[in-house]
């Protein structure tokens, strides 16, 4: 029997992240909350004055950030404590209030896009002159000015900010439905044994080498989620149906260009990316028939593609060492990079191992004064190679925010996927150098595999889902549990090709993707991963100098936009070729698979 997922109060305290680095206790984030109220009249007093003197805009500009910075660690905190056990009442009080105060800010606020860009630009041009301290926000002013047509008047932004929390509504029911609701049978292995079945365990289940345990897992959680399908398909419809109102509000053409612009990524990056990997499926397809064949089956089901195909080379990595193997893994960034991480794993960065109510995954949160990473730890390779990922984001966080001012230290979510699987390329390459056991590199390239499988191919299925969903329900058609559920399990079908069993289960694992409700979010673990690719290779092979322009990268922030940070770096992600190269890439380790296990 699978070991019982201990309460919040079980766990060591030492796995647990050290909150009191951002408030030394609740009362004292209550104190800070009650006391933020001036935050609001002092951005209210501005109303009407931007335009006014360059001296006025500075001091704006100012208070800004600083509002920024004490809402951060406001938020934060709230959201922090709310995902360590989601079944405290408390905590979602506290997310609900930080909530409601952001709302209230940014309805306060909502003057100044329209003044903003209301000043004309001369006298913007002027006000650089007056004030040379305005020079830093050259590039954040642009960016507003460029929203022009996109930007309502001052009474229409109000209405925009105060609906945002209703927008929120269908996200934030999601994650209370999925971190603290929804429960599932136990999965029953081949001797009847019972193991507790969450949405945290279940990736360790289907990973089993025991066929009738990862089937029941599979069945259990699938069949669960089938029995609240249309209030699920009535949230994500309600998401979706809220992105409609704010994209035609603001005069966007479509949802998917309202929140790729917000990012600075054009539309064509996006649909480049399902279109490249369309044309290298052929490549999934014979991942698939190879695992059946090595497998030995006569029918390959979903609840079989996660299971090693090297089961021999299984073996527990506890955390302390993954921490080493990670330190050993990323050396080649230089001893700067190591001594951060050195820093996060020994000063409670990290909230380690799941507990009961404890949200599922794994995130890190860029925040003040040093970023902070959920884990579910299970003392496996994933568990390993997920710790290597969540840490790319923190010390790309920690690195832009180090070298940075506020208002260009939180870089956007198309980059954001860059250095955490870079991370992962880097500790899988250190992994493969270090083993000369042919049965060991078969089960890291199996793994390595996997990440293409789940990174690159399953996350652009669900962006390629997403966008489909977004069409439909801008064309008027309703998001029904039937329509979404036999459009999902056609692109499984189309995705995998002929070598599965295309299981009627695996048309409801939409309702289990929390990031569907992200706004267009999942494609840039797949143009990440690429990116990552590319870029691991090149410090590989290149050493000093693609380390140096690797890190010039991470300590960028937003300075610029995204397509051209990552050619600070050394990529192009307008071009089809990092794409075209991390599946050629895939389809050279299929090879080598096969001959290593055939042979």
């Amino acid at each position: 029997m699978s070991e019982k997922v201990k309460l919040r109060s079980e766990i060591a305290v030492e796995d647990t992240w050290r909150l009191e680095d951002i408030f030394p206790s609740d009362e004292a984030w209550e104190e800070a909350l009650a006391s933020a109220e001036p935050i609001i009249t002092e951005g209210e007093s501005y109303r009407g004055k931007l335009g006014s003197s360059a001296k006025t805009l500075l001091e704006f500009l100012q208070y800004d950030e600083e509002a920024g910075i004490k809402l951060g660690t406001l938020f934060g905190y709230a959201s922090a404590r709310a995902d360590q056990d989601t079944s405290v009442p408390k905590y979602q009080d506290y997310e609900l209030r930080v909530r409601a105060f952001f709302t209230r800010y940014a309805a306060a606020m909502s003057y100044v896009s329209p003044e903003l860009i209301a000043i004309p630009d001369e006298t913007i041009e002027q006000f650089y002159k007056d004030e040379p301290e305005l020079e830093l926000y050259r590039t954040f002013l642009t960016r507003i000015l460029k929203d022009k047509s996109h930007t309502l008047s001052e009474p229409e932004e109000i209405i925009m900010a105060r609906v945002s929390q209703v927008r929120n509504g269908a996200s934030s029911a999601y994650n209370l439905f999925e971190g603290a609701d929804i429960k599932f049978p136990p999965a029953i292995d081949s001797e009847g044994n019972q193991h507790e079945l969450t949405n945290s365990t279940y990736i360790e289940l289907v990973h089993n080498k025991d066929r009738v345990l990862r089937k029941s897992a599979f069945e259990n959680l699938y069949h669960t989620y089938e029995q609240f399908r249309n209030t699920l398909a009535s949230l994500y419809d309600t998401e979706v149906k809220g992105r409609i109102f704010s994209a035609q509000c603001r005069k966007y053409p479509s949802i998917l260009e309202a929140a790729l612009t917000r990012n600075e990524v054009p539309v064509s990056v996006y649909k480049n990316l399902i279109e490249t990997v369309h044309k290298n499926n052929v490549h999934m397809h014979r991942y698939v028939e190879l695992r059946k064949k090595l497998m030995g089956l006569s029918e390959l089901h979903y609840y079989d593609l996660y299971t090693s195909l090297v089961p021999s080379a299984d073996k527990k990595i506890s955390f302390e060492e993954a921490k080493e193997t990670v330190l050993k893994a990323l050396a080649v960034l230089g001893e700067d990079y190591t001594d951060m991480l050195k820093e996060g794993f020994e000063n409670r960065w990290i909230d380690v191992y799941e507990n009961v109510g404890k949200r599922s995954g794994a995130y890190s949160s860029g925040q003040r004064p040093h970023p902070y990473v959920l884990l579910n730890h299970k003392d496996t390779l994933d568990s390993m190679f997920t710790l290597a990922h969540e840490m790319g984001h923190a010390l790309h966080s920690y690195l832009s925010l180090k070298n940075q001012p506020p208002v260009y230290s939180d870089y956007v979510i198309f980059v954001a996927e860059v250095a955490s699987t870079c991370n992962e390329a880097l500790l899988m390459q250190y992994l493969l150098k270090n083993t000369d056991d042919r049965t060991e590199r078969a089960y890291l390239i199996n793994y390595f595999l996997e990440q293409f499988r789940t990174t690159l191919y399953r996350q652009t299925m669900f962006a390629e889902f997403e966008m489909l969903t977004g069409e439909m329900a801008e064309r008027g058609e309703s998001l029904t549990a039937e329509t979404l559920s036999k459009l999902y399990g056609k692109l499984n079908e189309d995705y995998y090709g002929p070598g599965i069993v295309n299981d009627r289960e695996i048309s409801f694992e939409w309702e289990r993707i929390p990031h569907f409700y992200y706004n267009y979010y999942v494609f840039q673990y797949a143009t990440g991963f690429s990116a990552a690719i590319a870029l691991s290779q090149k410090i590989l092979s290149e050493g000093e100098p693609a380390v140096k322009a690797y890190k010039k990268f991470l300590s960028s922030g937003c300075t610029t936009d995204p397509i051209n940070l990552l050619r600070i770096a050394g990529v192009d992600m307008e071009s089809p070729e990092p794409i075209e190269k991390a599946l050629k890439l895939f389809g050279e380790l299929i090879d080598e698979m096969g001959k290593l296990l055939e042979g």
